[in-house]
């Protein structure tokens, strides 16, 4: 059996896993987890009530994070003539059409978002085995298949992110960076919270969060209290210890 290392152990031991932390608790708590030298993302895991083998209670959107995820979004754009020009004028990392495709097809997946213009989804939806997996696959739904790319470019790279529920219903999403602020955080966790919420499936039955876990990316998990979605940032500042 594997022997964990002296860091990791010792971050494990200043979680309770039987308990549901306050959100503010949790965030305090994995940031003095926290063990790697690097700026480890922020990872919240919501396990769903959903049953997700009906099409109508799975949960898929986007939502823009308050205070964004702490890194540049790399964006790819799928797009001829006047568009491929409006997605580099927008800030576009990766523009272009069939050869943009055929990279793709070759295993260049070095990019955080593709959009694509309706007219080149002919192309784009042959990558669908390559993307679709990576969570990369534009999608009229949540708006990365559209005419308007200079406005998809821009909401991209500001830090709008797909949200969607996995073959188990979880929720798996970064909200940030274990260098941001306690309230950034929290604002940032809140709004997931709070779009999930909102974005509940009609048919949906019975209890709908379930569990909640947030982590840094090498840190322990730790559980949160799912009942707790509102006044997070006023709750951190009245929670500080003296």
């Amino acid at each position: 059996m594997a022997k964990h290392g002296k860091n990791v152990v010792e971050a494990r031991a200043l979680v309770d896993r039987e308990h549901e932390y306050t959100p503010a608790e949790a965030v305090r708590l994995m940031k003095e987890a926290k063990r790697a030298k690097f700026d480890e993302s922020v990872e919240v895991h919501i396990r769903t009530g959903l049953n997700v083998r009906h099409a109508d209670e799975q949960l898929r959107g986007t939502i823009a994070l308050p205070h964004g995820l702490g890194k540049d979004v790399k964006v790819a754009v799928f797009a001829r003539g006047d568009k491929a020009k409006e997605a580099e004028a927008a800030g576009a990392d990766i523009v272009g059409a069939e050869d943009l495709a055929e990279r793709v097809q070759e295993g260049f997946t070095d990019f955080d978002v593709a959009i694509a213009t309706p007219d080149m989804m002919p192309v784009v939806g042959r990558l669908g085995r390559i993307l679709g997996p990576q969570g990369k696959m534009p999608n009229p739904k949540v708006g990365t298949v559209t005419m308007d790319v200079g406005k998809a470019v821009e909401e991209s790279k500001a830090g709008k992110v797909e949200y969607r529920t996995d073959r188990t219903a979880i929720v798996h999403l970064t909200v940030g960076k274990t260098s941001f602020p306690d309230e950034h955080l929290l604002a940032n966790y809140q709004a997931l919270v709070e779009e999930l919420i909102r974005a509940k499936p009609s048919a949906a039955k019975g209890k709908y969060l379930r569990t909640i876990v947030m982590s840094s990316t090498m840190g322990p998990g730790i559980k949160v209290d799912p009942t707790r979605t509102k006044d997070l940032t006023t709750e951190a500042e009245v929670a500080v210890p003296a």
